[in-house]
């Protein structure tokens, strides 16, 4: 067995299986083993790839949404357990399952990147495996850091999920809404009838500043096609919105704060002011909030200055939503700028997402998981 090599991964919440173009895997898995339950749904034929006779899947690039042929193969993974206060001894999943495709996905990817970790809705995912390896529930919270110098982290099972300066046990405080399942796969290539790996939410409205905007409610919800809807993704930068969902809520934020001088629009941003003109606050820049209101009135994530204005410059900070189109696939993609500093928990056996909205509010950060200290 070769010896166990460090590897840099982006992290996927709605990717598809875990793909590794760059790492040598132990054992490629041969086709009579595509039956097996571990493999869910992958019955293609053998393809030509590293090995012939081999169990057929398409790994993809869900940054730069490129696909291409491949394979499953197996490995062993190793990774640092936490009682959820504290980091605990390595623990290893011996077989674990990946696809394997070309270096060229890897294009795209920052620098260093040796593959993606796919966190989807699938039986294979890292998350998946997880916890059918370590017997807990399909359950994993994700919290994203805002700076490349400080890390955030990820969660395998439930709770408690404990950030420092008082060891905060967050999982206390989550708000929950309902996973929805997309019945028709939103991945770069997938197999016919197959689901979403996507996690989506329901979306029933959008507030600034309490008040509701004017939206065409067609597109919050998910048609046969498989578009519309709201869906959550760690690897889109900023939150990416239908156009006229994108131009009804940037014109109602520039209403809420008329007395704010604009100033030119910086790429990929419409809407730009000013950064003196604010004032500060605990979750970023005094800006109107922003409400996603989900299954009902009373549930709402709410994005604060924090993540919702970008600092472009020193003088100039935008607000940090895109123009998606006019007929993208999925009408609300809330990206990872917007969900820094604000901890998810997916939990599959539920179907539902849990949520704090920013962290920043209770004194802490996503990077204040004690990631070193046993005591």
């Amino acid at each position: 067995m070769a010896p166990s090599q460090a590897a840099t991964i982006t992290l996927a919440v709605s990717s598809q299986p875990t793909l590794s173009p760059a790492l040598p895997p132990v054992v490629r898995l041969p086709k009579m083993l595509c039956q097996s339950k571990s493999c869910g749904s992958c019955f293609d034929g053998p393809k030509p790839g590293c090995n012939n006779n081999t169990c057929g899947l398409p790994p993809a690039n869900t940054v730069t949404r490129t696909a291409t042929g491949g394979e499953v193969a197996q490995d062993v993974v190793s990774v640092q357990s936490t009682n959820g206060k504290n980091p605990g001894q390595v623990v290893s999943v011996p077989k674990f399952l990946f696809t394997c495709g070309s270096t060229f996905l890897l294009e795209g990817l920052a620098s260093g990147v040796k593959g993606m970790a796919g966190l989807g809705r699938t039986k294979i995912s890292m998350s998946s495996q997880f916890a059918a390896a370590f017997s807990f529930h399909r359950k994993f919270a994700v919290c994203l850091s805002s700076s490349s110098s400080s890390n955030g982290v990820v969660f395998f099972g439930d709770g408690p999920y404990a950030f420092l300066p008082n060891n905060i046990d967050i999982s206390q405080s989550l708000i929950y809404t309902p996973l929805i399942l997309n019945p028709v796969s939103t991945a770069p290539a997938y197999f016919e009838g197959e689901p979403s790996a996507d996690y989506f939410i329901g979306v029933k409205g959008i507030k600034i500043n309490g008040k509701a905007v004017q939206l065409n409610n067609t597109l919050l919800s998910i048609n046969k096609e498989g578009h519309g809807g709201t869906k959550i993704s760690t690897v889109t930068p900023y939150t990416v919105m239908e156009t006229s969902i994108y131009r009804a809520v940037v014109n109602a934020f520039i209403k809420a704060i008329s007395q704010i001088p604009r100033v030119p629009a910086v790429a990929p941003f419409s809407a730009c002011f000013k950064a003196k003109s604010f004032g500060s606050t605990r979750v970023g820049p005094a800006v109107p909030q922003i409400d996603l209101v989900l299954q009902s009135k009373d549930v709402i994530w709410t994005i604060f200055g924090a993540n919702s204005m970008v600092q472009v410059s020193n003088d100039v900070l935008c607000l940090g939503f895109v123009d998606g189109g006019l007929e993208p696939t999925t009408s609300i993609v809330i990206g990872g700028y917007q969900i820094e500093h604000n901890l998810l928990q997916f939990d599959l056996a539920t179907s539902r997402l849990g949520f704090t909205s920013s962290l920043l509010f209770r004194q802490t950060t996503c990077s204040n998981f004690n990631f070193t200290s046993t005591a």
